[in-house]
């Protein structure tokens, strides 16, 4: 359905493993520059910045919280996406600071996931606790593959 690892995704995979690959091969035994410790800052800022307003005033659905759920998923998406535009537009390796570690990794939150379903346990709602795991791990998946096919569909549209 979405085309990685069947068809088409395969030498697109294969590019985004080889961009990976490269920046760390880059990185390795080198230090951070200032400008890559910048990016990554900005980036963990506004992600954190972000969560933080969309987590502040709890959101249930049905006694399911759902705004760490809703991070998550977005966060993925947003990740998803990022992974296949960055090779599409051949970005530089440090922009992967920004915005996969900086703001994905700020942005997203398995701890508060972790906390809501320890405390879904604690209160003895083990329904609600199996809803959370799935709901969050199998959307985040999701929106991970959404991701990359809306980026795979946005390079083939505009930037082939």
């Amino acid at each position: 359905m979405f085309g990685y690892g069947i068809s088409r995704g395969m030498s697109q995979n294969r590019s985004r493993v080889d961009a990976d690959n490269a920046y760390l091969h880059m990185l390795e035994g080198k230090h951070m520059k200032w400008i890559e410790i910048g990016l990554l800052a900005v980036g963990a800022v506004i992600g954190a910045f972000l969560r933080y307003k969309l987590v502040e005033s709890p959101a249930t659905f049905y006694c399911l919280p759902v705004n760490v759920l809703f991070v998550n998923v977005l966060g993925s998406f947003i990740l998803g996406a990022f992974s296949v535009l960055s090779v599409g537009l051949n970005l530089e390796p440090q922009y992967t600071l920004l915005v996969a570690v900086g703001f994905c990794g700020s942005f997203t939150t398995m701890s508060s996931f972790a906390l809501e379903t320890s405390n879904l346990a604690d209160a003895n709602r083990f329904s609600l606790m199996a809803l959370n795991i799935l709901a969050n791990v199998g959307l985040s998946l999701g929106a991970i593959f959404g991701g990359r096919f809306v980026g795979d569909a946005i390079v083939e549209r505009f930037l082939r």
